[in-house]
């Protein structure tokens, strides 16, 4: 290069050439006059013949290797240039052209390139140096070409110092939209980014994410790689292995590195597609060497090769597996099918390409069809000697479609959108200026005009986008064997605006389904409901499969992650494909549990009408009368009915309405109950209690109806409040995985405990008095049984609290139904159980006279008692010593006890007289 700089910084550059460029014409491949010349830059042959490893002597050497489908290249070129020519476009104004043959080497084409930059009608083949070169006239106004990247940007950094407008048919290269980098480059194919993101899209709807890739060690090749590599990563597929090869033929590497691409396919046996960004003359000496390893795969090819003809008829191509290539977008072919039928009446003046094909023909004239070719090439390549044959015309009639099948429809169409590209944009600057003089524009001009050019061909429009790039979409093909021969067939289109690929037909549709049975995957697939576990591999492609865990799920294959279901309405168990819903619980009439508890309540219920019953026959007997009177016990009665009706609002789907009554409903209805029991505690203490002062006490205290609506009333006031402020709700717990919970949420949790604690500071207060009033007499004591009672009920709601807060599901209501119906039986049973017992089974001590006698056998006993203590308390308090008593002094003491006795059954009667009252009939009262 920096020879080069130095060269183009001279102030005059002369050619000096030595065998076989003798004179800069000789360089000149092709070309025809014009009033406007157009340069042409095309790799006619693949390789400079040279016998030592790098050049010694600066000179151009000889180029070997003919290549059939770039002389085509130059043939469209001089083909739309005809057109042009033959049309009324350019009216009086013909374009001429130049065309080099680059023969594939960088040097070659900045040679021809300086040629371009040349002074117009310099006899000197000069190009003189400027500041300024708007005022210059060079020997040529466009380039078109070349058709490798490598080259093209060489080229184009060369043209950009006067702006002279290039319009490659090939090189697709992404850097090359750049135009700061790149100001005069322009090119009627997409742009590498498209092509690549339309493989890495291919590959991955096909299923593949395990590739291999080969790419040659140059500027395009570099660049598809990089390319390639970003959009593989955004499309999840993962690249094996990059294998580079030498960028040019010439290179004496280029066996070996081909064979090592080779072994590391075969290594790599997990990689079945391999993407190919190489030229043909480096596919196709891969592909020679790949059949005869046996090396069968699913190639992708670039727009470089993937209609080459020289590739599709090398022998046994069949075995080296499918090909899917990607072309650019075929045009109308039947004019340059007619140009090349006529060929042989071109003219091949100044056309040194053909001359040498006509010459190669006729060497070969001996050739079979399908060995046509490979003649060409062993000719071309200067390994054997021929000798001209003068026939011309007639060796083009006997080959007259072997051109034709060489011939590759999207660079014929990318060239003639070249050419007719600069044919519009020089008519619209024609237009007010005089053409026929050179000096009318000069590129830098012609440049301006054709960025903004639209022109129409075959019913389309065509134009250039902001990078200088004209996005005409790709085809995809797929080399299929037809009748033994390898043909090119179209699959779908690729649309670069909507970014989708088109395809039109039921047997495409199952050609991409025969390709999507072929696997290249690094890890076998994970079916749905398993996900991939990324192992220490360097690629995300690699992984293990892991199955969902429970509450997550995946519906596809080699999903990256599992998806988690919707906790609060759905679950899924472990491998699972699919969210199920959630199954809504709570304690149903039909629960086993719920019908037991049903039972016991309704048990319940039976048993306190049955109370109710037999206490009604048996109104005015003395052990119903003891018991407080019927009104008392039909209160209480309604109340343990109550509470074990309440239980019902706990069974059942949970609404409002429910959730505020049970509680509601069994709070009241309970401290109710213990309110009356109180109140009976109550009374039974203070009629058999024989303590004045506690006497005094109980009187003032006992004031039945006001205390029983005042407790009642205070928890009608918690509960209200409870309601107003926070009332339970029906709530859906969605904390359990599989089920919803459909319970009643309390609402305040320090409400519910007021109701419940203030029930049990009654409960306590009743405990206390009962237990003092424990002793009386056998059959009529119901303050032990009370005690009793209250014991039981402490000990269900002490065992509920930690219960009811660790429990959780939907049998937490039947906690505290077992809670209601225990304390509920405790106190109903303890309360109603012994008189039942006394009035069904014990008749006989149900009467006035054993009432009688057990209120004078209990008082009796008291009225001893207290007389032995007062005795023995005056005794120790006298000053009298017994020893100087006599015996008549014993009989006076003995008489003042008995005479304390009476005293004291009168006032145990006179005490006990409201609870002998109610034990007997009210007509006999006065007996006792």
């Amino acid at each position: 290069m920096a020879l080069l700089i130095i060269l183009i910084t001279c102030f005059v550059i002369i050619f000096a050439t030595s065998q076989p460029c003798q004179a800069p014409d000789d360089f000149v491949a092709a070309s025809s006059p014009g009033h406007i010349i157009i340069g042409g830059l095309f790799a006619i042959h693949e390789k400079m013949l040279s016998s030592e490893d790098y050049p010694r002597r600066p000179e151009i050497q000889k180029c070997v290797g003919f290549e059939i489908s770039n002389f085509l290249q130059t043939l469209a070129m001089i083909h739309s240039i005809e057109m042009i020519n033959n049309s009324t476009l350019l009216s009086g104004v013909k374009l001429g052209y130049e065309i080099y043959d680059t023969c594939t080497d960088v040097t070659v084409a900045m040679a021809a390139a300086l040629r371009f930059l040349s002074k117009f009608n310099s006899s000197g083949e000069i190009m003189e140096f400027k500041c300024d070169y708007s005022s210059y006239t060079p020997r040529v106004k466009a380039v078109i070409g070349a058709g490798y990247s490598e080259i093209t940007m060489a080229v184009s950094r060369m043209l950009n110092l006067q702006l002279i407008p290039q319009v490659s048919y090939e090189s697709t290269a992404e850097t090359l939209s750049d135009k700061i980098r790149f100001p005069s480059f322009l090119r009627t194919v997409p742009s590498d980014f498209y092509q690549t993101k339309a493989m890495a899209q291919l590959i991955q709807k096909s299923g593949w994410n395990w590739i291999g890739i080969i790419t040659t060690d140059d500027d395009y090749g570099r660049l598809a790689l990089n390319t390639f590599t970003i959009q593989a990563v955004a499309n999840n597929v993962c690249i094996a292995f990059k294998e580079v090869l030498p960028a040019f033929l010439s290179d004496n590497t280029i066996e070996v590195r081909i064979n090592q691409a080779l072994e590391k396919i075969i290594a790599e046996a997990q990689v079945n597609v391999i993407v190919v960004f190489l030229s043909q003359f480096h596919v196709f000496n891969l592909f020679s060497k790949a059949i005869e390893r046996n090396i069968n795969k699913i190639w992708i090819a670039s727009d470089n090769w993937s209609t080459a003809t020289k590739i599709t008829t090398i022998p046994n191509v069949k075995r080296i597996g499918k090909v899917v290539g990607f072309t650019f977008r075929r045009g109308n072919m039947s004019s340059f099918h007619s140009f090349l039928q006529n060929l042989h009446l071109f003219p091949s003046d100044n056309n040194k390409p053909l001359n040498e094909y006509a010459m190669l023909l006729a060497a070969c004239a001996d050739a079979k069809d399908s060995d046509l070719s490979q003649c060409i090439s062993n000719y071309s390549q200067g390994t054997l000697a021929y000798k001209a044959n003068k026939d011309i015309e007639r060796n083009f009639s006997l080959r007259n479609d072997f051109l034709w099948d060489y011939t590759e429809p999207g660079f014929v169409h990318s060239i003639q959108l070249a050419v007719f590209a600069l044919g519009y944009a020089i008519r619209d600057l024609c237009q007010a200026r005089d053409c026929q003089n050179p000096n009318a524009f000069q590129p830098w001009e012609l440049l301006h005009v054709l960025k903004n050019v639209t022109f129409m061909d075959g019913g389309s429009s065509f134009h250039f986008d902001a990078h200088g790039d004209m996005n005409t979409g790709y085809d995809v093909v797929l080399w299929k064997e037809i009748d033994g021969h390898m043909t090119i067939t179209k699959m779908a289109q690729y649309d670069l605006k909507n970014d989708v690929f088109i395809v039109t037909d039921q047997e495409t549709r199952n050609e991409f389904r025969n390709l999507k049975q072929i696997q290249s995957k690094c890890s076998k697939e994970c079916l749905p409901g398993q996900m991939k576990k990324i192992t220490k591999s360097q690629h995300i492609c690699c992984y293990e499969c892991a199955n969902c865990p429970e509450n997550h799920y995946s519906n596809q294959t080699d999903m990256d992650h599992c998806l988690l279901c919707n906790n609060e309405t759905h679950w899924a168990p472990v491998r699972s494909t699919m969210c199920f819903e959630k199954e809504v619980e709570y304690l149903n009439w039909n629960d086993s549990l719920a019908i037991l508890l049903l039972a016991l309540s309704l048990l319940g219920i039976v048993f306190v009408l049955a109370i109710g019953i037999i206490f009604t026959r048996n109104l005015n007997t003395p052990v119903v009368k003891s018991s407080g009177g019927l009104t008392v016990c039909y209160v209480i009665l309604f109340c343990h009915f109550l509470n074990f009706a309440s239980t019902g609002f706990f069974i059942g789907e949970p609404q409002n309405f429910t959730c505020k009554t049970r509680q509601m409903l069994f709070g009241v209805s309970f401290t109710l109950c213990i309110s009356c029991i109180l109140m009976k505690s109550l009374k039974i203490l203070l009629a058999f209690s024989f303590d004045p002062k506690l006497q005094k006490f109980l009187k003032c205290l006992y004031k039945p109806i006001p205390i029983i609506f005042t407790c009642t009333g205070i928890q009608v006031v918690i509960c209200t409040l409870w309601l107003i402020f926070a009332a339970p709700a029906v709530e859906e717990n969605v904390s359990l995985p599989r089920v919803i919970i459909l319970e009643c949420e309390e609402g305040s949790i320090l409400a519910f405990g007021t109701m419940l604690g203030y029930i049990a500071i009654l409960a306590f207060i009743c405990f206390i008095f009962a237990f003092k009033g424990r002793k009386l007499p056998e059959n009529y004591n119901e303050a032990k049984f009370i005690t009793f009672g209250m014991l039981i009920y402490f000990i269900a709601w002490i065992t509920f609290i930690p219960i009811y807060t660790t429990t959780f599901g939907k049998y937490l209501p039947a906690v505290e139904i077992i809670v209601i119906l225990i304390s509920n039986y405790g106190i109903l049973c303890c309360t109603f159980f012994p008189k039942c017992y006394v009035i069904l089974c014990k008749q006989e001590t149900n009467t006035k006279s054993a009432f009688l006698k057990m209120i004078y056998s209990y008082s009796s006993h008291c009225a001893s008692s207290l007389a032995v203590s007062h005795v023995s308390l005056d005794t120790t308090n006298s000053n009298v010593t017994t020893t100087s008593r006599s015996s008549g002094g014993k009989s006076a003491a003995w008489q003042k006890r008995k005479d304390f006795q009476a005293q004291v059954f009168a006032c145990i009667c006179r005490e006990n007289a409201t609870y002998v009252s109610n034990a007997l009939p009210r007509k006999r009262t006065s007996s006792i």
